[in-house]
């Protein structure tokens, strides 16, 4: 249990020194912000820094750092070095720059702004890439949570038509589309208070279960530096992808602008973008040592754990809950777990209203302009979500899809802060680094893949195992990751040849 102790130090250490090296390089300063400045009572609306930390926290920390995290412990506790260390130089670095460079726009979408640093050609890319993301994450977030709600009635004898995944969808989905449309501070910023509250119980509730009970034992990463997935998927780069929002996300890039429309001080970032990115890699840690804990290893590889999983992600997590705590402490627990996702299914869906009406110039201070684009979006989430209800769209292969697009936008959003802090004679490197890193991580990912190239360069074995051409992935993605640095560098050059012309 040592290693989780030091991992969860290193966070909290790496939110105070780290974080204050991220915010320092951007230097905020006292410049009226755009909820200030543009205040529409919709989007733009100034909340209070607590209330911006909460809300941030929620947007971000769906299923993502719950169930990724836990797939993520399939590889062991080697996951927990990723959760750290990626949230600290990785992931924290990434929000709170997409957030600050939006609030330095005036609260402008992802896809905007990388526009205005990467071209106007990765502008609409960016455009079509974060709409389609947002509208998987949003149905995702609404499909896992009604899976979770039945689970659970159905562990508390409830039957019938209430306990139908399709009933709950459905709500959920009437709820997504009232908070997609209304004022961001009518519901978001009431209730998530609320639902901040559980899931701090929800996390701490967990991690007490597992100290306080003699038969768990998180294992240390020195006595587990091996892979012990079942399956021998490779950890690199597939660890990686699992756990994107507990470590680093592009998910979060679309909903800092969120809260970039909402402060009114330029230095709230390091508490809201940074700080909440370190809570959710609190979370994550969390997680992934109740999936290394609670389940039998057989011959060195997470059997046990693997069996738990393939039960779906609705029993996995009443799995770890009624073993961590059981009685009231479930229900809280699996409260907070269900409001989680919903939490970020919403603004997800909010974000990618926001993200058309930049792209195509649509006040929304019109409630007929928000329907025109609330009508659409919901309507695509609900054909998804109700599909695979019904079992002609399968879940698996939407989270899939969602882990490589969700990794490859953070890597895009990286590079565009890098090109930001260049025009702004800052150290770029300070993103440049996990750019590099994170552009290997996707390349190499959708070399592998499944859904992606691996049908094409992977083998099998006579049993139908798959057998990864590392050989040939490997070192592509690093061929490629260096190829992008190089682009960005020449492009720098170009950069300051035209500003000396």
């Amino acid at each position: 249990m040592v290693s989780f102790v030091i991992c969860l130090a290193i966070l909290l250490i790496g939110y105070f020194t780290y974080g204050k090296v991220v915010d320092n390089t951007f230097g905020p300063d006292d410049r009226e912000t755009p909820a200030v400045r543009i205040n529409d009572g919709v989007d733009y609306v100034v909340m209070p820094q607590w209330k911006l930390f909460l809300v941030q926290l929620l947007n971000i920390a769906g299923l993502g750092p719950i169930f990724g995290a836990m797939q993520g412990a399939l590889w062991g506790p080697i996951v927990f070095l990723w959760i750290t260390f990626g949230t600290i130089f990785a992931g924290g670095v990434h929000d709170y720059f997409s957030g600050m460079i939006s609030e330095r726009n005036d609260g402008g979408s992802i896809a905007e702004v990388t526009g205005k640093y990467l071209g106007h050609a990765m502008q609409n890319v960016m455009r079509v890439f974060s709409v389609v993301l947002l509208i998987m994450v949003g149905t995702v977030f609404a499909v896992g949570p009604a899976g979770l709600i039945v689970t659970l009635c159905k562990n508390f004898g409830a039957t019938g038509f209430l306990a139908t995944t399709l009933f709950w969808l459905v709500l959920i989905l009437i709820y997504y589309f009232i908070a997609t449309f209304i004022s961001i501070d009518k519901i978001i910023g009431k209730i998530y208070p609320v639902f901040g509250i559980c899931l701090v119980i929800m996390a701490i509730g967990v991690i007490i279960g597992i100290y306080t009970n003699p038969e768990f034992t998180i294992p240390e990463i020195w006595t587990h530096l091996y892979n012990m997935h079942p399956s021998a998927t490779p950890i690199w780069s597939f660890m990686f992808i699992t756990v994107a929002c507990g470590a680093i996300s592009g998910f979060h890039s679309t909903q800092s602008p969120l809260m970039a429309r909402c402060m009114k001080s330029e230095k709230q970032g390091h508490f809201v973008f940074y700080g909440a990115m370190v809570a959710e890699g609190i979370i994550a840690l969390i997680w992934a040592a109740a999936g290394c804990a609670l389940y039998e290893v057989t011959g060195g590889l997470n059997t046990g754990l693997a069996a738990a999983l393939a039960e779906g992600q609705s029993a996995a997590i009443y799995d770890v809950c009624s073993r961590t705590m059981g009685g009231i402490g479930t229900a809280l627990a699996m409260i907070g777990v269900v409001v989680c996702p919903i939490t970020s299914g919403d603004t997800a869906f909010r974000s990618a209203r926001l993200t058309l009406a930049d792209w195509f110039k649509i006040d929304q201070g019109s409630y007929v302009n928000r329907l025109k684009l609330c009508i659409p979006v919901l309507g695509v989430g609900a054909v998804l979500g109700i599909g695979n209800a019904l079992g002609y769209i399968d879940y698996t292969v939407i989270w899939r899809y969602f882990s490589w697009t969700n990794q490859t936008l953070a890597m895009i959003v990286l590079w565009a802060a890098s090109m930001f802090l260049f025009v702004e004679k800052k150290n770029f490197w300070i993103t440049a680094v996990p750019a590099t890193f994170m552009s290997a991580v996707s390349s190499t990912y959708f070399i592998l893949a499944p859904e992606c190239l691996g049908g094409l360069v992977n083998g099998k074995t006579a049993d139908g195992a798959t057998v990864y051409n590392t050989a040939v992935a490997y070192p592509i993605g690093i061929i490629f990751a260096i190829a992008l640095l190089v682009i960005f560098l020449m492009a720098t050059k170009r950069h300051s040849a035209k500003a000396q012309a």
